[in-house]
């Protein structure tokens, strides 16, 4: 068992990166904005940089797939910030590493910064 799983603020980050990845939390701007900080930033794979609201327009815009979550691991970097780490597997086979930082603020825990670096498509 991830040792995540025994402490809840890892816990809380880990089901907030969870919730990211699901159809209909990214297909709802609202739902996605509630778990985004207001600062969010994200490199994502395709190279492209984006904010909280460009990136929330662009999951709600696509025909939203389930993401897969590999080797999920989650650690504390400081009394308020997590870093949640993960392979990305999406049903088209696409395959990327994927880091997360989690800022608390009051009794929330938000998504400060994403990266997504692709992996080489096996077999290549």
């Amino acid at each position: 068992m991830p040792g995540w799983q025994d402490d809840p603020d890892l816990r809380a980050a880990v089901e907030g990166e969870l919730a990211l990845l699901t159809p209909a939390v990214r297909g709802s701007v609202p739902d996605a904005k509630v778990l985004l900080h207001r600062d969010y930033t994200e490199f994502g794979q395709s190279g492209r940089s984006w904010d909280r609201d460009s990136v929330t327009a662009m999951m709600a815009a696509l025909d939203a797939e389930p993401i897969a979550a590999e080797g999920l691991e989650a650690v504390r970097l400081g009394s308020d910030v997590i870093l949640v780490t993960y392979t990305s597997v999406r049903s088209s086979g696409s395959r990327a590493c994927r880091s997360s930082i989690w800022v608390r603020e009051g009794d929330r825990w938000l998504l400060r910064h994403h990266q997504g670096t692709p992996l080489a498509q096996q077999g290549r």
